[in-house]
């Protein structure tokens, strides 16, 4: 069995106002613009759309208003989690009903240490109650941010209780040999790297690509990767577009990453709201902010 393929899939950021209402405005025309520069897909409400920080009904607007916009529900994959049941299948149902094309799972995360076993009735009492043969659910494992990591053996046992709906894993945590472990035991399990420099050598190794912050600003980069990984023809582009996406994720990484990543949007879109975060995340000051601007002029040189 042959993984399905994702492609280059954006971990996107979530503007907001001053006053920390979502801009659904800025959201749909950052949506459009980001499948125009080459992403497959936008992966919302993920750690970088900052997700828990918002309310069910904001998380349910956000992919309303992509919609209205145009973008078309299976070039959507939401995050869909929360720390309880209930809302979970709430998020995850009206994410089906809108046409997404998968839902991402983190695990609940407040409580530490819990076992396998709590996470597997946490997911499935998800998958039963939606009780949708259209959902496709891919799991998040970034333990470095849960603390609460997904197993293989917890992947095994949901992939046997729940086939074809089990569908991938976005594995945030910067192991590679994790990756292609689960490529190895798991055929047919699409596994797509949550880290921008990981994209290469994880297609090599089979992986279904990515779900990745740098995205929001180089998905023109990681397009080229997906594209031409392959053709041996076409090493020194690729080397090339790798080159491009690390120095861009570096710089993401120059400052706390999320507030980074928001100035750098709030420059590459034109739109001061996008420095804004919610609490208790808060933006770069301006020195800062003025700093890493500074940088993308010399990248982009």
């Amino acid at each position: 069995m042959i993984a399905e393929n994702f492609g280059v899939n954006c971990a996107a950021a979530t503007p907001v106002g001053a006053d920390g209402a979502p801009r659904l405005d800025l959201f749909a025309a950052h949506c459009k613009a980001l499948l125009n520069e080459g992403c497959h897909g936008v992966a919302l409400l993920g750690t970088t759309g900052e997700a828990n920080n918002f309310a069910v009904s904001e998380r349910k607007a956000l992919l309303e208003a992509a919609l209205k916009a145009g973008v078309r529900g299976d070039q959507l994959l939401p995050g869909t989690s929360s720390c309880n049941v209930p809302e979970t299948i709430e998020l995850t149902r009206h994410a089906v009903d809108h046409g997404a094309r998968a839902c991402v799972l983190l695990p609940p995360f407040y409580y530490k240490g819990v076992s396998d076993e709590g996470l597997f009735h946490f997911y499935a009492s998800v998958i039963e109650v939606v009780a949708d043969d259209r959902l496709r659910v891919i799991l998040y494992h970034i333990p470095q941010v849960t603390q609460v990591p997904i197993s293989h053996e917890l992947i095994a046992r949901l992939r046997d209780a729940f086939p074809g709906i089990v569908a991938g894993i976005k594995d945030s945590a910067g192991d590679i040999a994790n990756m292609t472990a689960m490529i190895e035991r798991f055929p047919g399990f699409a596994v797509l790297a949550g880290a921008d420099p990981l994209l290469l050598p994880l297609l090599q190794a089979g992986g279904a690509g990515c779900i990745t912050a740098t995205s929001n600003l180089r998905s023109d980069a990681l397009r080229v990767i997906w594209d031409n990984w392959s053709d041996p023809e076409a090493a020194d582009k690729v080397t090339a577009a790798q080159d491009r996406i690390n120095g861009w994720r570096t710089l993401t990484n120059a400052y706390v990453q999320l507030p980074t990543v928001k100035a750098m949007l709030a420059k590459a879109r034109g739109d001061a709201d996008w420095r804004n975060l919610r609490a208790p995340l808060v933006k770069l000051t301006d020195e800062e902010t003025n700093a890493v601007w500074a940088e993308m002029d010399r990248l982009n040189a």
